[in-house]
This record gives structure tokens, sequence and C-alpha cells, in this order.
């Protein structure tokens, strides 16, 4: 998965944004004003922090070397993913993962804003 791949996935979500609050080279990408995934897209390698289920988190970080604890992040909420260790498909599943957990924890008024059309 190349950078632009990675922000043209992680912007297709329903309200998804890109903002740049740290420094011009990280984006963070946001859905109704919460993080949901941070990349210094013109790294090499190309990392992703991601949200991730604490028991997730222990067993992916077990399973695959390009699965660490978030780097700068709560250890135990996030995960920090080496994009190219990993079959795109397992990033994408990992990055909507991510976005369906912080929706499911916004207010129910804002997750119903972002069923309708």
């Amino acid at each position: 998965m190349t950078p632009a791949e990675l922000r043209a996935f992680c912007l297709g979500f329903n309200e998804a944004v890109e903002e740049f609050p740290f420094t011009p080279e990280t984006s963070v990408f946001k859905v109704l004003g919460k993080v949901f995934a941070l990349a210094a897209l013109d790294a090499e390698p190309l990392k992703v922090n991601l949200k991730c289920e604490p028991e997730a988190a222990v067993r992916l970080r077990a399973e695959h070397e390009a699965v660490v604890p978030g780097w700068h992040m709560n250890k135990r909420h996030w995960n920090t993913v080496t994009v190219g260790g990993l079959p795109d498909a397992l990033v994408r599943e990992l990055v909507e993962d991510s976005y369906d957990l912080v929706v499911a924890g916004l207010p129910r008024a804002e997750r119903l804003k972002l069923d309708r059309p």
C-alpha cells in the first residue's frame, strides 16, 4: 500500500478528514473531531498509528513483527503498524477497525449523523 493509497482509504470513510495539528508531515485522520489514524506519509518505512481493542492489540503484536505498541500513544489502545510488513488487505481491515472503534465511542446523536447520506 502506497502513502497515496493509505490517504485515500482513510479519507474514504464517512465524514473522515485529514488535519495537520502537530507538524506538516504528520497526517491526522479524524471522524467528527476524533482521531482514528496518524501517519507520516512521506516516511520510510510507511507507518500508521491505529486504535485497536486491547485484547486484539496484544494478539496482533504477538502474531506480526510489523505491529508494535502505539508510538507516542496509549499503548493499551493503539498500535503502530508498518504498512509494508503486512498484506494490504490486513492493513485496510485494521484501519477500518480503528475507524469503527472511534465511531462506536461517539455520542449516539453524532453516530446517527454518520448513517445519513
